[in-house]
């Protein structure tokens, strides 16, 4: 089977996150132990290193404990060397687990391989990232309803949904989201077609 060369080294939560994604990437995948990266100063100093030498990709699972793990590296590594790759919000539980997770989604070792590739792709990991001339802003989100008004947050949240990103999403991680992954004149047909109004 054809592995997809990534040259970033890949941030997971687990082994069997590791296990996952080394059937589907040739990259350099390395795990935080979940919580473990809080204490582990050497890790955390690893993959600041990694990030500096080749950028990382951080692809954690979509609930509150990936969240914070990725905001964790976030914090210690420089914006421009840190692609934040997002799987959607898919409800189940992992074959190998009794019960599903406390929030009652599949984590990364969960996800099937293309909806990994997708994830990839959307984050502009997997397809060269072309120059996009006319980017979404923040003024364009508040224009279009998804910030700033009364209902910016259920507007938001179908949004996601749609594009099948995690509803934890920070207003400036949609942004880049949606910057890699179509034009402003999509996102604007695309609101219309979800009847989102400002």
């Amino acid at each position: 089977m054809e592995k997809i060369k990534l040259t970033e080294a890949v941030i997971v939560e687990g082994r069997y996150d590791k296990l996952k994604l080394a059937n589907i990437l040739d990259a350099f995948i390395i795990e935080t132990n979940g919580f473990g990266v809080f204490k582990d100063k050497e890790k955390l100093k690893f993959i600041k290193k990694l990030a500096e030498e080749r950028g990382i990709i951080v692809l954690t699972d979509s609930d509150h404990a990936g969240f914070m793990i990725r905001n964790h590296i976030a914090s210690a590594v420089p914006k421009n060397r840190i692609t934040n790759v997002y799987i959607p919000d898919i409800y189940g539980k992992e074959k190998r687990k009794a019960e599903p997770s406390k929030e009652g989604k599949l984590g990364v070792e969960g996800m099937t391989k293309d909806v990994i590739l997708e994830a990839l792709k959307k984050a502009g990991v997997t397809c060269s990232v072309s120059q996009n001339d006319d980017p979404v802003t923040t003024a364009d989100l508040f224009e279009l309803g998804l910030t700033g008004t009364p209902n910016a947050k259920e507007n938001r949240k179908r949004l996601m949904q749609k594009l099948d990103l995690p509803e934890f999403l920070s207003t400036s991680a949609l942004l880049s989201c949606i910057n890699n992954m179509m034009t402003k004149e999509e996102l604007i047909n695309l609101n219309s077609e979800l009847g989102i109004r400002n």
